[in-house]
This record gives C-alpha cells, structure tokens and sequence, in this order.
C-alpha cells in the first residue's frame, strides 16, 4: 500500500531520474511516508569554529541538541530517509513544523525557498555524475538553517558533491571556519549548482559523438541514444530551473539569518545557476537538432536508395524492350519483312552489342547530368 501511495513511476522497467509521489485525496496534511526502499538514515556531526573542529557520527537525533545553542556552527547531517521515529525526532530536536517534514521526506518535491523566521528552509535537487557508464545520480538535498546551526537531509547516503566543503572546514582551507552557519549553507548550495557541471559536461562530449554517428552511420540505436539524451537533460531543466528561482528568492527576500556578505556570494551562486541553465538549454537545442539531421539523413539514404532502383529500371527498359521484339518468333518465310534479323549469322552478338551500347550511353547521360552522385554524403567544416 506505501509504494501505491508513494511511487506510481517504479511501474515502469526503464529507469527513471525523478520519481512521481502523491498522496490519496483528503490525506491529513503534515502526513509522513516513508518509502519501503529508502536507506536507514545516519546522523553525522561537524561542529567547528575558528579554532576548534569536530566530526563525528551521532547514534540519536537527541545528541546533537548540546552542540545547537553555542557559537560554533554545527551542521547535522542525515543522510536516508527509511525511519519515520527518526525523522519526528529530528523534527521535535530542531522545532520543525510537520509541513516542513512532508517537504523533506516527500523526495520529489519542486526546489523552494520557505522563510520561517528564525529558520530558512531550502530544497534543491542535487545530481553526481555516475562513475561507471552514463547517466546520474538525483536527489533531493533539504537545508534548514538556523541561527548557529545547518540541518541537511538527504535521500540517500551513497551519493553526494558536499566531500570538498567538509574538506575546506576539517583543514581550515579559505574562510569557512571564520564565517556563520549562513556560509555554510551558501557554500553546500553552491556545490549542489557546481556540481550540475560535470554532468553537464558528459553530455556535452555525449552529444559531439552521437553528431559524428548521426553523420556517418546512423541506426535505429542512433535514434534511442539522442532520445534518451534529451529525456535525461530535460530532467535536469526540471531540477535546475525552480533551483535558480529559490536562489534569486534567497537574494531577494532578504532575511535576518543571511549576513550582507552572504548575500553577495549568493549572487555569485545564482550567476553559476543561470550559466548552468543555459548550458541545459543549449544542450537540448542540440539534442533536437540531431535528432532533425538524423531524420534528413535517413530520409536521404531512403531517396539514394530509390534513386538507385530507379537508374538501373531506366537502363533495363530499352533492353527489356529490344529483348521483347526478338522474342515474338516471326516467320521470315512468309515475308522478308518479319524480322530477317533472326537468319543472321552474328545477329545474337550483334543484339548483346546493341543493347551494351544503349546501357552505357543511358550510364554516360545520367553521369553528365549528375543524377549518380551521392547526395546524401553530410560534410563536417
């Protein structure tokens, strides 16, 4: 009953990149639920300061409340969402109202910026690049910040971009250890935007290879891997596309927990977030475009190939009808008007003669007129 609640996409066999959730009609708003294939989750701790630094992995969400109050930062990090009692326990610890939990279990949730105040809630879809094979990993990333705190819950603890950020603040690299929680969450916010690229960037090298197969030997295999291309880039407009939106509603609804510098950042983050959009966008163009030169070019080789029957009907007609008149069997004894062709001593090779000599004056015709020529050939500057 969960998954029929939760996933109606998982009917199909092929493997989707965003999974479709609803919810019965009069459910009661606020209501969690967890699906049966999500991960247990894993509460990990790193509360740091310009001096001091702490990780660790936390057994309890009750754990982590001695470390919200003080002035270091600390960042709660859940990774999996397979626990209902773990979730409303992270909900009590950190004060979060029941919408905000539906928010962040429901995974396929639409990236938003809500403002609570005295909490910031932000969720946006994070993608990794496969490591083997093509295609990527999505996810939902929700982020709540508070005033010295940073909650992240992820769908799933495999797959995430955020290893160079808890670098920079285990070796004290740049300024992230003198700066806020509200750094911190730009700096997670801008790794889930750059981490758009590298995906980006197999697609592109996807796309320059799927050009030079279309041009030299097109296949049906041709004509799925540009339409799987263009589905899987049409999901990350889907993922990028509010993404940027929630960032300029950063930006722009200013908020007490996000410093003037902060701001700034994010604006930078919201300039990667556009040039990443347009990369989606040009990409897509690209993806339709080969998908129009493939079509000419199948419809091209179809034209070579009638082209070619209809040159050698044209050549085999004339001969077809000299054949047909040496075979009606006339009578030369009767009248030496029924064709005394048929008493000569070379009339047989004298007939293939005559109709090699039609045959290559009708090949030489078509020639100077250029109707042998490969029309079909597409030429790459």
């Amino acid at each position: 009953m969960i998954r029929k609640l939760r996933r109606f996409a998982k009917v199909v066999t092929k493997p989707s990149y965003k999974d479709e959730f609803y919810h019965y009609p009069g459910t009661v708003p606020g209501t969690i639920i967890i699906d049966e294939d999500a991960p247990p989750p894993e509460i990990y701790l790193i509360d740091y300061s310009q001096t001091n630094f702490t990780h660790q992995q936390l057994t309890t969400p009750e754990e982590c409340i001695p470390y919200l109050d003080t002035e270091s930062v600390s960042w709660v990090d859940v990774q999996g969402l397979g626990s209902q009692d773990i979730l409303e326990r992270l909900g009590k610890v950190f004060e979060l109202p029941p919408l905000v939990l539906e928010d962040v279990v429901n995974v396929s949730e639409r990236p938003k910026l809500e403002d609570f105040d005295d909490q910031l809630l932000f969720i946006a879809r994070m993608v990794v690049p496969k490591e083997r094979g093509r295609g990527f990993y999505s996810e939902q990333v929700s982020l709540i910040l508070g005033k010295h705190y940073l909650l992240t819950i992820q769908e799933e603890p495999e797959h995430d971009c955020f290893e160079g950020v808890r670098s920079r603040i285990e070796k004290a690299k740049g300024i992230i250890r003198r700066q806020k929680a509200d750094h911190l969450a730009y700096a997670l916010i801008d790794a889930i935007i750059d981490g758009f690229f590298p995906v980006l960037e197999r697609y592109g090298e996807e796309l320059e290879d799927l050009e030079e197969e279309v041009i030299v030997s097109p296949t049906r295999q041709t004509l799925q891997k540009i339409y799987q291309v263009r589905r899987e880039l049409l999901q990350l407009r889907r993922a990028i596309w509010p993404q940027r939106d929630a960032i300029n509603a950063l930006i722009r609804d200013r908020s007490n927990l996000i410093s003037d510098e902060v701001q700034t950042y994010l604006r930078d983050c919201y300039d990667h977030a556009v040039q990443v959009m347009d990369m989606v966008e040009t990409y897509r163009e690209l993806a339709s475009g080969l998908m129009d030169v493939y079509l000419s070019a199948v419809s091209n080789k179809m034209n070579e190939v009638m082209k070619l029957l209809t040159v050698v009907s044209s050549i085999f007609i004339p001969l077809t009808f000299v054949a047909g008149i040496y075979g009606m069997n006339f009578n030369t004894e009767k009248s030496p008007y029924n064709m005394p062709e048929l008493n000569w001593y070379w009339g047989y090779p004298l007939c293939l003669l005559g109709m090699a000599a039609i045959a290559s004056a009708l090949v030489f015709f078509f020639w100077k007129r250029g109707w042998l020529e490969n029309s079909s050939t597409i030429t790459r500057d």
